[in-house]
């Protein structure tokens, strides 16, 4: 196994599996043990790739204490990186855009805090001050802060199931607000201790089919406004929805269906124009709120004709009253209320991120997903005490942001600003704003959540993530909100535990005249080795894996055996492992080998091991295993191993 050359037979040959004549020579290696570490030194290490894979001090390091403070006040509020240059030019394209988004963060916060069970005012009050606290605090230069339709529909449904909204209306808003504090401190807290991998459980293709799936969920709840019914059901699920749709057919009003449909009809003709012709996003952006004016009026000019068109009535004007006298902190509802913040915090962080950087990756710049955990918590942490209910980066704002030219955060401030005016001036003119034009601007904006053709790739790609998108949508659509969500979690868990507990094992083979040894069954050109069975562990060896890895190889041992048998070829005398996909093992995966090596021996078949990475290599030698393999059981490459073993075959006399 020392560093040396050898003179052997080229073992490979597709055709007849045959040694050939021809001689190569193969430079032999030792495979080394890593670097001595002590405990410390790689309880450090670990520590340091698991919490803090981007390395946050490098740029601390060579640094004067002046320097290191700028720095620290730019890590904390990265308003300190980009404030300085900060120009005329900058604040042009800032206040286009974040007065672009006014006009769609308007309507749809009215729209979202009514989706909630809330009342509408509660979402402008959530327009107005997280977006003020993020522009401070986030990294992203294009994410819109706002409501959004999903957490919106998801504290509606969780809290409506054990309080009435119109019963008991005082503790449902405490419980919203109670829920907006837990699920800042949730993400807050995500972010500061760096454990984000927590919501990478919520996979792609649990979002796809949970956001499908709610937003059939919303569209039906909007059939209310759109058909003028009085006495809808509180039930989010899909069959409750339409029963109660059909059996109140008698309060449909062909007034509110028509007026309805015909905005309906508008905000989606402009949504694809948009869609269409990117250039002319302010067409989609202005139709929500010039919707919104215009149904006002006419139902205004017709208010004594009709009483059949319901409006939203009376809101009261000024800032966000405080709220943190109003925070649920003991009684028999607040599980309700952290259960419902934690779900409602994944979910908006989830969406928060992705949006920020989908529109970082369009313009080559970094969203830290730490820091945008932080931002957002401290966001709705103060939201929370401030009327404002849960809060994220909009996907449909942001895109109307980045696509109106917005250069920085402050495009929220200005946003923030509109709203204020809003809110101080503007509240008496929303008194005739029918709710079918809220139904309508919902119905607009929720439709692009359903994503067909990504729910095809699914199918087309990974039949298993396309099965767990389908659990998701319709455990959302016929179950609950929060079981679908969970059932799909369930079955992204199951998949984990899968690929764990049952990894892949592969067959290789040579390929003719390279020291390249590959998959049998993937490529053609690949030959076995006569003598030899050659096979590939795609996984770490511990002990949820172990038992299974040892019964799958001598299993392959047997299938190999009757394979020789029934074609009368050489007969099998080694089974290598290449253990370069192997990553890590365990006691348990070393005892396994052990018993491996036994039970082999018994059947006088040798174990070779092949390129045993560095820790994996660390623990083999001090289990002593590597003694017990002898010099002719480790290797660095398989080429090498088929090499020295036919060698010595060869000078042994055997065939």
């Amino acid at each position: 196994m020392g560093h040396g050359t050898n003179r052997v037979e080229d073992m490979a040959s597709p055709n007849s599996g045959t040694a050939n004549a021809r001689e190569t020579i193969v430079e032999m290696h030792s495979v080394c043990l890593p670097p001595k570490k002590t405990t410390f030194q790689k309880l450090k290490k670990r520590l340091g790739d698991v919490f803090f894979p981007d390395d946050p001090l490098e740029r601390f390091r060579n640094q004067t204490w002046r320097n290191k403070v700028i720095l620290g006040l730019q890590s904390l509020f990265p308003i300190f990186t980009w404030g300085s240059q900060y120009d005329l030019k900058l604040l042009r394209s800032d206040v286009v855009s974040g007065l672009t988004i006014a006009s769609l963060a308007i309507p749809q916060g009215i729209s979202y805090a009514k989706l909630a069970n809330l009342p509408p005012i509660v979402g402008l009050y959530s327009s107005f001050v997280p977006p003020l606290i993020y522009s401070v605090l986030g990294s992203s230069k294009h994410l819109a802060v706002g409501p959004v339709s999903i957490a919106s529909l998801v504290m509606g449904s969780m809290l409506s199931e054990s309080v009435s909204p119109t019963q008991d209306s005082i503790l449902y808003l405490k419980l919203a607000f109670t829920s907006t504090f837990f699920a800042g401190l949730f993400q807050a807290s995500l972010g500061l201790l760096r454990l984000g991998f927590v919501i990478d459980f919520l996979s792609k293709a649990t979002l796809i089919g949970f956001t499908a799936g709610a937003a059939v969920i919303v569209s039906l709840q909007q059939l209310k406004g759109l058909l003028g019914i009085v006495h809808f059901t509180g039930k989010m699920q899909f069959i409750p929805v339409m029963s109660s749709v059909f059996s109140h057919r008698s309060e449909w009003s062909w007034e509110t269906i028509l007026m309805g449909l015909g905005f309906l009809a508008i905000l989606l003709t402009t949504r694809h124009i948009s869609m269409r012709k990117p250039k002319l996003f302010w067409i989609s952006a202005a139709s929500p709120l010039a919707s919104v004016v215009i149904s006002t009026l006419l139902v205004f000019l017709i208010r004594d004709k009709t009483q059949a068109i319901s409006f939203i009535g009376h809101l009261p004007k000024g800032l966000n009253p405080p709220s943190s006298n109003m925070l649920y902190f003991s009684g028999t509802h607040l599980a309700l209320a952290i259960k419902t913040g934690i779900i409602t915090g994944i979910l908006s962080l989830t969406e928060g991120i992705a949006v920020g950087r989908t529109f970082a990756s369009l313009k080559n710049y970094q969203v830290n997903g730490n820091k945008e955990m932080m931002a957002i918590g401290f966001m709705n942490m103060a939201g929370s005490c401030t009327s404002c209910y849960v809060t994220t980066g909009s996907f449909s704002r942001s895109a109307v942001n980045y696509n109106a030219g917005a250069k920085t955060a402050v495009s929220n401030i200005v946003m923030a600003s509109a709203v204020l005016v809003t809110l101080l001036f503007l509240m008496p003119l929303f008194y005739y704003t029918p709710n079918l034009i809220l139904a309508a601007i919902i119905l607009t904006a929720v439709i692009g959540l359903i994503d067909y053709q990504a729910a095809y790739k699914l199918w087309k790609v990974d039949k298993f993530d396309f099965f767990t998108c389908m659990c998701s949508f319709f455990g959302v659509l016929l179950v609950s909100v929060p079981l679908g969500l969970a059932i799909a979690v369930g079955v992204s868990v199951l998949k984990i535990l899968l690929h764990v507990t049952r990894p892949n094992t592969v067959e290789f083979g040579n390929i003719q005249g390279t020291q390249i040894y590959q998959s049998v069954k993937r490529y053609r050109e690949v030959s076995r080795i006569p003598g030899f069975l050659i096979l590939a562990v795609e996984s770490p060896i511990y002990f949820a894996n172990s038992t299974y890895l040892q019964e799958r190889i001598l299993r392959w041992t047997r299938e190999e055996e009757a394979r020789i048998k029934e074609n009368n070829d050489s007969t099998l005398k080694c089974i290598i492992l290449d253990m370069t996909a192997v990553s890590s093992i365990d006691t348990s995966g070393i005892e396994a080998v052990f018993e491996l090596r036994r039970r082999l021996e018994k059947q006088s078949l040798q174990l070779v091991l092949v390129n045993p990475v560095g820790s994996v290599m660390e623990k083999l030698h001090k289990s002593k295993i590597i003694e017990s393999l002898g010099l002719s059981g480790l290797y660095l490459t398989v080429g090498e191993a088929v090499a020295d073993l036919s060698s010595t075959w060869k000078v042994h006399g055997q065939p």
